[in-house]
């Protein structure tokens, strides 16, 4: 998931030209922020690291979907590495200690995050669409095999796609402090963030329309064919709608935001009031887009039966464990009365 502000400054320039209104940092925004992604990293890294422990440990047997799934736990990991040097960051008001290239490799993992986790919770949906509404297609019997080269091309294409972040120079000094930042008010803005800007935008809008148009399409199939209640059926239902659910939420705000943002940069460049209002807006819902590191175990669990029996397995064991001490304990009262 890409880091994107339109902020803008005035020290430092070069041969660029930048928007007359200043780079602000917001303490309360900062400290917003912070909080948000602190509690994502405590929900989302247990929850990460047990999916990824269920997955190489637990599962029993592997389908398309599930190493779609696995794959978007993979994405996870990435975001669980680079979210902490984010929240360094926003505790300094938005200061990068961490120096020039690390700060390239941050938002390139987190750009690549973004783009992995939807293309992989589109391909899932997409899976139960052709399975639903066309099981005789030849998507919808895609091997094992043929999943795997399908994701690693989707990784190489989301790779390539965010090399341009590596190759350019996204720490900015505005006085005394230095900023990270994959979106800026650029004068002229260079082909790489071009590409990058695009990506951003367009990365959302057509999975998005995508989601929507399986999860119709499929409600729409089942009731012509009265096999909504169907327990399978049920699950196919519930699964494109959770992910479409989370995509919504995690990942709309920002977009609109940033396109407000560009809005207001291109058209009303002197309202710096509007423009950095909307800017902390921005900033905050980057935030929110992280949350889909926790909310994508919800995702595995309605989208995979195994995965869905792993979990009940392992909390059955750890039911039974706790539960034996006490057993053994009212067993040994009773022997101890029999014998009085």
């Amino acid at each position: 998931m890409a880091e994107m502000d339109w902020g803008s400054g005035t020290a430092n320039m070069t041969n660029e030209t930048f928007m007359p209104c200043p780079s602000t940092t917001d303490g309360h925004g900062s400290l917003l922020l912070c909080i948000i992604m602190v509690i994502e990293m405590i929900v989302g890294l247990p929850g990460s690291a047990l999916a990824l422990w269920i997955f190489c440990f637990r599962m029993k047997s592997w389908k398309p979907h599930t190493l779609f799934l696995f794959n978007l736990v993979l994405a996870d990991s990435l975001l669980l590495v680079s979210v902490p040097f984010r929240i360094d960051a926003y505790l300094q008001r938005g200061h990068w200690v961490f120096g020039q290239v690390w700060c390239r490799i941050n938002l390139f993992m987190l750009t690549v995050n973004r783009s992995a986790s939807i293309a992989f919770m589109t391909i899932v949906a997409l899976d139960r669409y052709f399975k639903v509404v066309h099981p005789l297609h030849r998507i919808s019997r895609v091997t094992l095999r043929q999943a795997g080269w399908f994701a690693g091309i989707m990784w190489i294409v989301v790779i390539a796609l965010r090399i341009p972040m590596l190759a350019t120079n996204l720490l900015r000094q505005y006085g005394n402090v230095s900023e990270c930042r994959s979106f800026d008010s650029y004068g002229v803005i260079p082909v790489e963030i071009k590409v990058h800007y695009v990506a951003f935008v367009a990365e959302f809008f057509l999975p998005w329309i995508l989601l929507l148009f399986c999860s119709a399409r499929i409600v729409c199939h089942l009731r012509q064919r009265g096999l909504a209640r169907q327990k399978r059926v049920r699950r196919a239902i519930r699964s494109v709608g959770v992910i479409s659910v989370v995509f919504t939420i995690c990942f709309m705000p920002s977009v609109l935001t940033g396109l407000g943002g560009l809005y207001i940069r291109n058209s009303k460049p002197t309202d710096c009031k509007s423009y950095n209002v909307v800017t902390q807006v921005f900033m905050v819902c980057i935030g929110i887009t992280y949350l889909n590191s926790a909310l994508d175990p919800v995702i595995y669990s309605f989208c995979s039966s195994m995965f869905q029996e792993a979990l009940k397995s392992i909390v059955g064991i750890e039911k039974r464990k706790s539960e034996q001490p006490q057993t053994q304990l009212i067993t040994a009262e009773k022997h101890s009365e029999a014998h009085i």
